[in-house]
């Protein structure tokens, strides 16, 4: 069987080689390849994965600073749209939440910052969490909102501080995707700031087209609170699907 294996893995990477002999990825396949042929194959992908964000680091490096923050900021951004759905449930779970716009500034604030500490933090490798543990975390982040949501007619007090809490594993979440980029160690600080500043346009997009849709389909009735409950239920079952889904 591990023959077989090995025989696979060789032909696999000889018909990608021949195929396309001038793309980087191949030449790297071919230098993980070399003298580790005896590896299981989940471990050659790690060699792989690696070695493709060392080349993506090495890309990144040779452009220009305006090009490296625009693909930064870019990236964020895509984080939260299209890509981040459990963001954008837990955005939208503070939007409903709020029927005063300074309850719900204070509350995206409180969210900003901690996810800036935990992204910052990550990012210069001080304290990190496996994605088994944030992700899950993160769906059960949504599933609060949303029944707090339905049970509070006002945010309280602490509301604030429980957004701040979950800001910080919003943040690890936003690490992964650095972490998959790989950032630069010139202008390190600067294009940590650009990913962040997509994440906030993004989020701050979702707020604007959530009030504008929602002025639109329900007019003033937007504030009802059967409304509020209504979409909070389903953002609080979302959340649930994803918790079970990412423990299974």
């Amino acid at each position: 069987m591990r023959l077989i294996k090995i025989f696979s893995l060789n032909f696999f990477l000889f018909f990608c080689l021949e195929s396309d002999a001038h793309s980087p990825e191949n030449f790297i396949i071919a230098e993980i390849e070399q003298g580790q042929i005896s590896f299981e194959n989940e471990i050659i992908a790690k060699e792989y994965e690696a070695a493709l964000k060392r080349l993506r680091i090495r890309r990144i490096s040779s452009m220009s600073f305006i090009k490296k923050f625009s693909i930064f900021t870019k990236a964020g951004f895509e984080h939260i749209i299209p890509k981040g759905l459990d963001h954008i449930l837990f955005v939208l779970g503070l939007f409903f939440s709020c029927l005063k716009f300074k309850s719900l500034l204070i509350q995206v604030t409180s969210f900003t910052i901690a996810h800036s500490i935990t992204l910052f933090l990550a990012a210069i490798g001080i304290f990190q969490l496996s994605g088994s543990i944030t992700e899950p975390l993160i769906a059960l982040s949504i599933v609060w909102i949303g029944v707090e949501n339905c049970i509070f007619k006002e945010p309280k007090k602490w509301r604030a501080i429980i957004v701040f809490l979950f800001g910080l594993l919003h943040g690890l979440g936003f690490a992964s995707v650095l972490s998959y980029y790989g950032l630069p160690k010139d202008n390190f600080i600067s294009l940590l700031l650009a990913f962040n500043i997509g994440v906030e346009i993004g989020q701050l997009a979702i707020l604007i087209l959530a009030y504008i849709l929602i002025n639109m389909l329900f007019r003033k009735n937007w504030k009802d609170r059967k409304i509020r409950i209504a979409v909070s239920i389903i953002i609080a079952a979302v959340g649930s699907f994803w918790f079970v889904e990412r423990i299974v």
